[in-house]
């Protein structure tokens, strides 16, 4: 369990395809206080670390998880956002994050609010699945690349957020320009809320 208050960006130094897996390995300031078979999110995907070591940790993704999200197109030298698991005694700053990716979004507008940024996503729009809770709604939550983040100004199949300077830079979204692909978790809340809806109207 995640909050989408992201700790750092980690940077991709090697990649390695096994089948149909991809073995990542990252290197972060916190490589030191990982251990193996911990949960860490990249870009908001829920990974597991499978080996530590010469200061960087490798953790493997299968096709369902690059199906679903972003990292099959990382690259080395890329950045990306990372985040350990949740402590349950400390405050819940962002909201319920899971890790378990739904789906990609692109960027199709990026606009400068003098001081913070407007980025617009657009994301494959399914009325069956958005009957379960895939959608986004006005002021409701969002995780992107992992980052918490509150909805503005929904459509369909599009959605704004909000990114202030500390956000910006800490994360990865300065490197998030029109026609880059993000990762979507759609707020679980609102999953279970549309699924009952559903089943016992």
């Amino acid at each position: 369990m995640f909050s989408g208050i992201v700790e750092e960006y980690a940077t991709v130094v090697a990649i390695e395809k096994d089948q149909e897996n991809i073995h990542l390995t990252m290197k972060c300031s916190f490589v030191d206080e990982l251990k193996i078979d911990q949960s860490v999110a990249h870009n908001g995907v829920c990974l597991t670390v499978v080996r530590i070591e010469n200061g960087t940790y490798t953790v493997t993704a299968m096709k369902e998880t690059l199906d679903r999200s972003n990292l099959g197109l990382l690259k080395i030298g890329d950045k990306v956002n990372v985040e350990r698991s949740m402590m349950m005694n400390g405050r819940l700053d962002g909201h319920i994050v899971q890790g378990h990716v739904d789906q990609t979004a692109k960027c199709i507008k990026k606009e400068d609010a003098e001081g913070s940024w407007i980025f617009t996503f657009q994301y494959d729009f399914d009325k069956e699945m958005a009957k379960r809770g895939y959608i986004t709604v006005d002021k409701g939550s969002v995780t992107v690349n992992g980052v918490s983040l509150t909805v503005c100004n929904p459509t369909e199949d599009t959605f704004q957020v909000c990114i202030i300077p500390y956000t910006y830079d800490n994360t990865n979204f300065h490197m998030i320009e029109v026609g880059t692909i993000v990762n979507l978790e759609f707020d679980i809340i609102g999953k279970y809320i549309s699924r009952y809806s559903v089943l016992f109207k």
